[in-house]
């Protein structure tokens, strides 16, 4: 462990151990407590002690309530009676509605109209006043910021903020407070914030201890900005994980994550989807895109036999998209195969290919034998079929037996 007087310099502002120490005492009575969870699951499939730190089942279901409530916390009483207004894809936007309602202050968040609904109307049950404009986080910013010269509000940015970052580091501390031989920390990475806040708070308590982050390869603006050696912006961002879209980085959380993290690791819409599909089934576990990016990450790292803590940064969800989710995941795991196969048109060769997948223990969910799709001038019946499978070994398996027994499939999904 550091000495606890260390100080870092971000900008023009000197950060200290005593001030996330504030940060935490502040943030004490709101907060719920999200204790690390040992998964036996992922530290079997990818070689490292994994722990999660689940702050989906954090006040307002993410990580945001701490760095939104620290800085509205910190407002004098005359920029508190002006009050705030934010940009934000949906979790920062609970995060400010939840503080400005608990601490008196009105609030005004502009939206992308983007948004996944359950993110707007959970917004609008704090008494905030909510506004949908452009594709992106950076166009909803954009309005934000012309409101915010209009109305004299307060901007409370999602990530861009010393305060902010503080607010976030807390998470760092409750980590280090669990597991103190902790030797990776792996966090999601939109604007930056989070990981900004948590690189501090651990490097001051524990110099040697890795920080990774982890962008969706669809909105890397950190990945990019680090190869580039500039804040950068990308010209779109195209990823599932809607809570991480940010096409530019914050100046501040470059500077830091410069500075304090280690690596940046980028992962595919397939990874994360993978990762959520097994949150709910190893652990019962419902979260988001942006929520399972560190959990996706893990493919990324080299089996060391280390302790790793995975931040599930959050679990707003619409419910509605969780069926396609899951389906969509289950094809990338190899649970789900469906494909066809031309049959003659003639009794008994239906039975022959249901044969051979109860042999090989793949349970048919759907099936569609339409005699209309009749190619004249083989007599063949086109075929679709669906199975329930345990793989990609099983996948394979299956190709290769309808194969050797005559029959030519082609692979939907």
């Amino acid at each position: 462990m550091t000495d606890h007087n260390s100080t870092f310099h971000v900008a023009e502002t000197v950060v200290s151990y005593d001030d996330i120490c504030l940060a935490q005492k502040t943030l004490e009575p709101i907060l719920r407590k999200t204790e690390l969870i040992e998964s036996t699951f992922f530290s079997k499939e990818y070689g490292n002690r994994v722990f999660l730190k689940p702050e989906n089942f954090q006040v307002t279901g993410s990580f945001k309530i701490r760095g939104a409530y620290y800085k509205i916390s910190k407002l004098s009483d005359e920029e508190k009676s002006r009050g705030v207004i934010a940009a934000s894809a949906g979790n920062h936007a609970q995060g400010v509605g939840y503080a400005a309602q608990m601490l008196g202050v009105k609030a005004t968040i502009v939206m992308p109209e983007t948004t996944p609904i359950i993110k707007v109307e959970a917004t609008k049950k704090f008494g905030v006043q909510v506004v949908l404009h452009g594709d992106t986080y950076d166009d909803a910013c954009r309005k934000a910021r012309e409101l915010e010269i209009e109305n004299g509000y307060v901007f409370v940015h999602p990530f861009d903020d010393i305060d902010v970052m503080l607010g976030q580091g807390t998470v760092a501390l409750e980590v280090l407070k669990e597991l103190d031989d902790v030797d990776k920390i792996l966090v999601p990475i939109g604007g930056g914030g989070l990981i900004s806040g948590i690189a501090m708070a651990a490097k001051m308590l524990k110099p040697g201890i890795e920080i990774i982050g982890v962008e969706p390869d669809g909105a890397c603006c950190i990945a990019r900005s680090l190869d580039e050696n500039k804040v950068t912006e990308l010209k779109k961002v195209d990823t599932m994980a809607d809570g991480v879209a940010v096409k530019t980085p914050g100046a501040l959380t470059f500077e830091v994550i410069k500075e304090f993290v280690d690596e940046v690791v980028t992962v595919s819409d397939s990874d994360i989807l993978e990762a959520i599909l097994l949150l709910m089934e190893r652990h019962k576990m419902i979260t988001e895109g942006a929520g399972a990016l560190s959990v996706a990450g893990l493919k990324k790292l080299a089996p060391e036999d280390k302790n790793v803590v995975c931040v599930i940064s959050g679990g707003n969800i619409d419910i509605s998209t969780i069926s396609a989710i899951i389906n969509r995941a289950l094809v990338s795991r190899g649970r789900q195969f469906c494909f066809t196969v031309n049959l003659p048109d003639k009794p008994g060769e239906l039975l022959n290919v249901a044969k051979i997948l109860a042999d090989l223990r793949a349970n048919v969910i759907k099936l569609e034998h339409n005699q209309s799709k009749v190619m004249d001038r083989f007599k063949l019946v086109q075929l679709e079929i669906t199975v329930e499978t345990n793989g990609h070994d099983h996948v394979r398996q299956i190709q290769k037996e309808l194969k050797k027994h005559g029959f030519e499939i082609i692979k939907i999904y």
